[in-house]
């Protein structure tokens, strides 16, 4: 099964998955002009890094994984995911959609389509969410 998983993220980085990593790392660059944005930034090469090689990897809700209640899962994350949304959030679903698009034209391109999808949702509202290997 990994040698399959290898192949998929290959495939997958060739098909959008560099162009949209960079774009998740390009965000995270930007968020760290503020201090206010450090959190944000981190949680963006965390998302690059899925963005780069999704297969094998999902992501949870930290409050599911752990069982406790954090910032970023309570309040201040709703707030901070509104934040995010009207900032970087669109913009990176809109990549993610547009790859989604491209990648549904073969048949080959639909796993990698709905990777995409998955990953424009997450975009979307990423606060309080990570990232754990697949079992």
């Amino acid at each position: 099964m990994s040698v399959l998983r290898l192949i998929f993220n290959i495939a997958w980085f060739i098909l959008g998955g560099f162009v949209m990593g960079l774009a998740w790392w390009l965000v995270g660059l930007l968020c760290f002009i503020s201090i206010i944005g450090i959190p944000f930034g981190k949680a963006c090469f965390v998302m690059g890094q899925l963005s780069f090689w999704p297969f094998g990897k999902e992501e949870v809700s930290r409050k599911t994984l752990t069982g406790e209640e954090d910032i970023g899962t309570g309040s201040l994350g709703m707030i901070g995911n509104i934040i995010w949304f009207l900032l970087f959030g669109f913009w990176l679903a809109i990549g993610h959609i547009l790859h989604a698009v491209a990648c549904f034209i073969t048949i080959i391109g639909i796993p990698f389509a709905i990777q995409h999808l998955k990953l424009a949702v997450l975009s979307l509202t990423p606060i309080g969410r990570t990232i754990v290997d697949k079992q």
